[in-house]
């Protein structure tokens, strides 16, 4: 019985939301990997995402905390050595350590999965996760601003 935290970011508003997926809708993302894309009427009960958007996973991360790291094939953990993130941000250029990561499939040890919405070509509407007001309050200062 896997149960993930989904957070969920959206390119048009640059906000984010955090769901809570437990069973049987997580079972839907067990066996992904990272770059896979979804229908996201698969979330229906938690957002309303316009016609034809898609979720894409972009990552996560484990129980223990380890990143998942795409272009490593399997389910499991994995020790790499990372000269960049994710996982791993190096103080001086050419430095790399040995680092505990899981691997790019979601499996029932992965506790967060990432995600992003990916609306369709010709998708011309409001943002599915919204504006807050001071967002809102700072944009229009921004437009005031710029047509003076």
């Amino acid at each position: 019985m896997p149960t993930f935290k989904l957070v969920l970011s959206d390119p048009i508003s640059g906000k984010a939301m955090q769901f809570e997926i437990k069973d049987p809708l997580a079972q839907r993302f067990v066996g992904l990997k990272i770059g896979d894309e979804i229908d996201g009427v698969i979330l229906k009960d938690f957002i309303s995402l316009p016609k034809g958007a898609k979720i894409k996973i972009t990552g996560g991360s484990g129980i223990e905390g380890a990143p998942m790291v795409p272009g490593v094939p399997g389910p499991v953990k994995r020790y790499i050595l990372a000269e960049g993130p994710p996982g791993y941000r190096p103080k001086k250029r050419g430095m790399r350590r040995k680092k505990l990561v899981r691997v790019d499939t979601i499996s029932d040890s992965i506790v967060q999965i990432n995600a992003v919405i990916v609306y369709p070509k010709d998708y011309s509407g409001p943002p599915a996760i919204p504006i807050g007001a001071k967002e809102l309050e700072k944009l229009t200062k921004k437009e005031e601003a710029a047509a003076q």
